[in-house]
């Protein structure tokens, strides 16, 4: 997030006012630590009177004692709050407060808002998203998401953090030689709009409020954020960077694609934050626009919570992008007026006073965006606190149970991409060769926005553990630059009983800020693992550390090669979670949430190209698993099993039938010209009431047919009616984990809106229900069934 030097500088400033911010906690009155703004003793000890002001009195709303805060401050006064490092209004009693706290997959000092010291020298660590995501359950997603605010919360109450956590990152994969795959949860709109969903509620559900009415009341454990709005998927390509791409998106798939799981992360997750992106869409800075931001956040979708930039996108506008050669006077406001409550950076409290008082923006909006600022807070008990977490300390931070979900979550990720003649799981006491750059890999397995893991735990130590192990990097790191140490690994290779090689990626190949150029091993990775194989008298097992994909075709392929394993960035446990899977401990159930494409890929379109359906006039692919129908390495959504398993499918509901009123029109659509079109092709899905007349309800029963107990991720996708022209391939519309003994059936029961898992969006950025034989798939091709769902339109 910066801009070079003038980033440092800034960062640099920011530490101090954070270090003045934690005072507020703990040293400014006598060894008396204060957790919330209105508390009369703290008052007391400031010289003042809380009961002078109303914005302490309980007894109002939320909203009304925002207005009073506000009302009462400067215009001067004002402005300083609009920033991430709000310096608070000493004679109103209000501290400083740092707004930029990270919680991607645990409590990240990446923002200024939190830090370690010896006091808190860490948190727990879980694995980078995209390997969380391959897990696909919701009910971890979630209890992830409660323990890292558990810790947060823990943290607050200490001094060391804030309440508002800029996480998650939901934006969708267009394209996986993005550096922040990683930190997503893949190409899957929906699936990325699951997680989001349920990490976000994880986050900020306090128990027993979770359906509270007045949504502007309903408290926070800690607030989340979910960014970047929208279409980001692009940091540093060649010649584009984030600051000046300008994303050419079509409506159609801005609708159906970039800001879907946005739309459900403001609807069903109701986060209390979304920040808007640095990148143009169409020429406009979403921060600047009006339409994005107050017209679909704030009113369509009906935001309980702020809009904030991206860390120093109000300055991108102007000195970058140069956005109608806008003043910095001008930019604040536009982008104020436009909904932007709070900026990260510092462009409003350099311009936003000299804006208002040269009539550029009104005090109005002023108020209004300090008024969901401090709306959310008082949601989250910083002015009152929240009595069901004042006792949290450090004996919650790093806890037993939290290291240990740590470690699940990786065992639930890693994903078993080939294991010939079943030679995992391996016995445990055997010799063991581990060789690789990633061996013994530590601060690598812990990703982008982390923080300082609780301990790490390598996979040399995990292994060590167990049995004899000898370890020979081959590689000094992940770039593999030349074969001086392969010699070594050779020769433990050779005297081994079993080989595990360890190759991947590390934040200097991807990264926020840097893309990817290909898909290949970095530098003599593949080399060394030939080399390896081809001397190895025992199994092979591949294990592959990166936060996208790598195409191992060689590795596939190479019969001296037994199994290949991919693990993500698994987190601070990623060596126990490594080791459990390859001695049996866990039997392997997680699925790849984005494709793995062969290396020539990159070379069919460049990555600046947003369209995510094939161009045909330019000879670009699709994108993704719903768009691209050429060969793969490894498809999304595989995975393997050290067991087998068998669905059957109960007897479904096989046609959805709607009567049309005389003001539900049918809708025209474009078909293939070997398809004829039905009379009525479609209707407008907002016509549509969609009630329990059309839900899509099944029971599948999934039949352990192995020796071992595992679990099995039950994959449900639509595929639409045959001949709409530029329609997907299948969409996924339902997953759920199921764990299943060894010889036992257990059933799983779905239930789905019909109007959501079967819509299509057409090229003008209409959802439409498409009438005719739909198919509901159950399973990927090599064990799957499937029935056809018909959707019948009549006239009353």
């Amino acid at each position: 997030m910066g801009n070079g030097f003038g980033f440092v500088l800034f960062f640099l400033s920011v530490l101090s006012i954070v270090s003045e911010c934690t005072r507020f906690w703990t040293n400014d009155y006598v060894g008396k630590s204060y957790s919330h703004v209105c508390d009369e003793s703290r008052y007391a000890m400031l010289g003042l009177d809380m009961k002078r002001f109303s914005f302490c009195d309980k007894s109002l709303s939320y909203e009304e004692r925002a207005k009073d805060l506000v009302s009462r401050m400067s215009l001067e006064e004002k402005v300083m709050q609009t920033v991430n490092n709000a310096s608070g209004v000493s004679r109103l009693g209000l501290p400083q407060y740092s707004w930029w706290s990270e919680a991607l997959h645990g409590i990240s000092n990446v923002g200024p808002g939190v830090f370690f010291d010896d006091t808190i020298p860490g948190a727990t660590s879980f694995p980078a998203v995209i390997l969380s995501t391959a897990a696909f359950n919701q009910t971890l997603w979630k209890t992830m998401g409660q323990v890292v605010s558990t810790e947060g919360r823990a943290m607050y109450n200490m001094g060391h953090a804030g309440l508002t956590f800029w996480s998650p990152n939901i934006n969708v994969v267009r394209d996986t030689r993005w550096g922040r795959t990683q930190e997503t949860s893949g190409e899957d709109p929906y699936v990325v709009g699951e997680f989001g969903v349920n990490y976000v509620r994880g986050l900020q559900d306090v128990q027993g409020t979770e359906n509270t009415k007045d949504l502007n009341s309903r408290p926070l454990k800690v607030s989340s954020c979910c960014k970047h709005y929208a279409a980001y998927d692009l940091d540093s390509w060649f010649e584009f960077d984030r600051h000046t791409f300008d994303a050419r998106v079509s409506v159609q798939d801005m609708t159906e694609t970039f800001v879907a799981p946005f739309e459900r992360c403001v609807k069903e997750g109701d986060v209390s934050s979304v920040m808007c992106s640095f990148n143009k869409i169409n020429g406009i800075p979403p921060c600047s626009d009006p339409r994005l931001l107050k017209g679909v956040i704030r009113d369509q979708w009906d935001l309980h919570g702020y809009i904030v930039s991206d860390c120093y996108a109000v300055e991108v506008i102007v000195d970058d992008q140069k956005y109608l050669n806008d003043s910095k006077e001008d930019a604040v406001a536009k982008t104020l007026q436009a909904g932007l409550d709070l900026e990260c950076g510092h462009y409003y409290t350099d311009a936003l006073e000299n804006s208002l008082k040269a009539g550029k923006v009104s005090q109005y909006e002023l108020d209004r965006a300090l008024k969901n600022l401090y709306v959310v807070l008082m949601r989250a008990g910083y002015f009152d606190g929240i009595p069901a977490y004042d006792s949290l300390g450090l004996k919650d931070i790093c806890a037993d149970d939290h290291i240990e979900l740590a470690r699940e979550a990786a065992r639930q990720g890693i994903v078993l991409l080939k294991n010939d003649n079943g030679v995992l799981p391996l016995e445990p006491g055997i010799n063991i060769a581990m060789v690789g750059p990633h061996a013994n890999a530590t601060e690598v397995m812990i990703g982008n926005y982390a923080g300082i893991p609780c301990k790490y735990v390598s996979p040399l130590e995990a292994f060590s553990a167990i049995g004899g192990v000898r370890y020979a990097t081959g590689c000094l790191d992940a770039s593999c630059s030349n074969d001086t140490y392969f010699s070594e690994a050779k020769k433990a290779a050779k005297h081994a009983e079993a080989t595990i090689i360890f190759v991947g990626t590390d934040l200097s190949i991807e990264a926020e800020s840097i893309d990817r150029v290909n898909f290949l091993l970095p530098g003599n990775q593949a080399k060394l693992v030939k080399q390896v194989a081809k001397i190895s008298k025992g199994p092979v097992i591949l294990v592959v550390l990166s936060g996208s994909n790598i195409d191992v075709s060689f590795a596939k392929n190479n019969p001296k090669i037994s199994a290949i394993l991919w693990i993500g960035f698994p987190g601070e446990q990623g060596g126990n979670a490594i080791a459990d899977v390859v001695f049996g401990k866990y039997n392997p159930g997680g699925r790849l949430p984005v494709t793995w494409y062969e290396a020539d890929y990159v070379n069919m379109l460049p990555m600046s190209s947003m369209s995510l359906r094939p161009v045909k006039e330019l000879g670009y692919p699709g994108r993704t698993y719903k768009f691209f129908n050429g060969s793969t390495v490894y498809p999304f959504g595989y995975g393997m099993s050290y067991t087998k398993f068998s669905y059957s499918l109960s007897a479904p509901k096989n046609s959805i039938n709607i009567s049309l009123n005389k003001l539900q029109k049918c809708r025209k659509m474009a078909y293939t010209e070997d398809q004829e079109a039905p009379s009525c092709p479609a209707v407008l899905v907002d016509d549509i009431s969609c009630d329990e007349n059309s839900t899509i309800e099944f029971e599948v029963g999934v039949t352990n047919v192995g020796k071992m107990d595992g679990s099995d991720v039950v994959m449900v996708y639509s595929v639409p009616p045959f001949g709409i022209v530029g329609t997907h391939i299948k969409q996924v519309i339902g997953f759920q984990r199921v764990f299943v003994a060894a010889g036992a059936t257990e059933k799983v029961k779905f239930s789905m809106n019909a109007c959501k898992s079967l819509r299509i969006v057409d090229r003008t950025g209409y959802s439409l229900l498409p009438s005719g034989y739909h198919i509901i798939k159950i399973g990927d091709d090599s064990n799957s069934v499937s029935y056809p769902l018909q959707v019948v339109y009549s006239e009353i």
